[in-house]
């Protein structure tokens, strides 16, 4: 039988509607065998589920997923790397994701006061209790914000907007009016940062943030100097096309071809099942997180 894994998640550490523990525990009601909690600049939910995979019977990958900046392509861009396997108590990484936590912050920050700008109000309560406790901010928080003041409802109606995805769609994106782009890391320095933790680098959805074939595969081989390890091939938004242009280019390069349904939880608009990804006959090549 195929090992049934799936290699990215995310918990309430970071944008997820569920505790970490909760997360393992919605996995393994799915059949998950391999999972891996993935929250964006953090590390804080992974001993929560390392634990929760040993009574429910899933393994677990300690892991990460960075917001890295990439500015050698066309144009500048925010993709995320995801690190496997890495020692997530470590110092070193302790203190590089503290680094690229503040400027996610930052960048937070400044996109509410451009929203602000463009004459929303915010209700920041959300914000400032995760700000407290130490935990990330991001779009999807900023989207709330939005949504849960009274005063932006007629607008929001009259624009069709009704939930986070339509908000950030609307206006936190690139070349949208609340959009502000990361200072840092560079994807470089997110590889490195995983390396560092003895960990494994791989480029989550590629498709996700780069519609073209062209522009991915270049990236592919940029990134791949810069010690990248694999590629996010099998992912829930990817076509059969694109899963298969990736999946062969893994295979080509020798590098490592992952896959998700990138979890964030049961009432998700687009990410709320597990496994919810297709391999399309291609052989997944999981090299040391699957150790």
């Amino acid at each position: 039988m195929p090992l049934r894994f799936d290699l990215q998640s995310h918990s309430t550490h970071s944008d997820g509607e569920l505790s970490a523990a909760d997360v393992v525990a919605e996995a393994a009601r799915a059949g998950v065998e391999l999972l891996a909690l993935s929250d964006h600049d953090t590390v804080g939910g992974v001993s929560e589920a390392l634990a929760a995979g040993e009574r429910a019977g899933v393994r677990v990958v300690p892991a990460v997923e960075i917001s890295a900046i990439d500015n050698d392509g066309s144009i500048p861009r925010e993709l995320h790397i995801l690190g496997y396997r890495i020692e997530h108590e470590g110092r070193a990484l302790g203190k590089r994701m503290d680094e690229f936590l503040a400027d996610r912050e930052a960048r937070t920050l400044r996109m509410g006061a451009k929203l602000r700008e463009v004459g929303f109000e915010l209700d920041e309560r959300e914000i400032n209790t995760r700000l407290a406790a130490g935990r990330p901010i991001g779009r999807p928080h900023l989207a709330n914000a939005v949504l849960g003041a009274p005063a932006n409802a007629s607008r929001l109606r009259a624009e069709g907007i009704d939930d986070v995805g339509s908000l950030i769609r609307g206006y936190l994106i690139e070349g949208r009016a609340a959009f502000s782009l990361r200072e840092t890391p560079t994807i470089a320095e997110a590889v490195d940062a995983i390396h560092d933790a003895d960990g494994v680098a791989v480029w989550a959805h590629p498709y996700w943030d780069i519609p073209n074939d062209d522009e991915v595969l270049d990236a592919i081989e940029r990134f791949r100097a810069l010690g990248i390890d694999g590629v996010e091939a099998f992912y829930v938004t990817h076509t059969r096309q694109q899963t298969e242009l990736l999946a062969e280019r893994c295979a080509e390069l020798g590098i490592l071809s992952t896959g998700s349904a990138d979890f964030h939880g049961p009432d998700h608009t687009t990410f709320a099942q597990f496994l919810a990804f297709d391999t399309y006959g291609h052989e997944p090549n999981l090299g040391p997180i699957a150790g």
